[in-house]
């Protein structure tokens, strides 16, 4: 964990480093800029990991604005239209954790490698003034670095009830895997009024898991990031 703290204090100290708002205003534009770009990618690595681990797909929601009608003419299972900017709503893991496991954090191995590489090396030294080109590429990748914490009510939510609800299951009288879901919020949603005391405590735990699974990819993306700096 030393070398994620030691990352986010190198940004934290670029952030005070600012020459002015010209520099904040373009660092939010490569924000948005890596958000644009970041969410077709994100929703293909989904359908990446479900296939390489042996599921099928037959239907990824992408929104227009993300590319989806233009990315439609390519991939047939992808329908221009969601009310979230892209969602996996159509897929088949065989009834195997694995292959849920690797359709959900396939989107954040480019979290551990590459992204955090490049935005460590975009970071500028002591005493570098960062110019605008790197604070565009600071907020750009910083959309993936930061990707499993954004992430943090959906996709790691989910991984963390993929892991509770099956170690839960032989031990308590409730369906677990109601537990499961992408959209922490909607969940709680649809359990509001019928969930009962166990059911609130296997949500409770999957965020918790969640949390610390999104804390550990940031941590591994860290430490292979601190490892090739020095062997540079």
């Amino acid at each position: 964990m030393s070398s994620l703290y030691a990352h986010a204090r190198a940004f934290y100290q670029l952030m005070q480093q600012l020459p002015g708002y010209g520099a904040l205003g373009v660092m939010l534009l490569g924000l948005l800029v890596g958000w644009w770009l970041y969410v077709p990618v994100h929703e293909l690595l989904h359908v990446a990991g479900c296939l390489v681990a042996g599921g099928e797909v037959w239907e990824l929601e992408l929104a227009p604005l993300y590319g989806g009608h233009l990315l439609a003419r390519w991939f047939d299972f992808i329908v221009p239209e969601s009310d979230y900017a892209g969602r996996l709503t159509g897929f088949d893991t065989g009834g195997s954790d694995l292959v849920y496991l690797s359709t959900v954090l396939m989107p954040f191995a480019i979290t551990v490698f590459p992204g955090f590489w490049l935005f460590v090396r975009t970071l500028p030294g002591n005493g570098v003034k960062p110019g605008h080109g790197r604070m565009f590429a600071v907020g750009a990748l910083l959309v993936v670095v930061a990707a499993p914490l954004m992430s943090l009510t959906g996709d790691y939510y989910e991984t963390g009830s993929i892991l509770v609800s099956r170690l839960l299951a032989p031990l308590v009288s409730v369906d677990t895997l109601a537990w499961r879901h992408d959209d922490l919020f909607r969940l709680i949603g649809e359990l509001a009024g019928q969930a009962t005391l166990i059911d609130w405590l296997g949500v409770t735990a999957s965020l918790l898991v969640g949390l610390v699974a999104a804390v550990l990819t940031m941590a591994l993306g860290s430490i292979i990031a601190r490892a090739m700096e020095k062997t540079r």
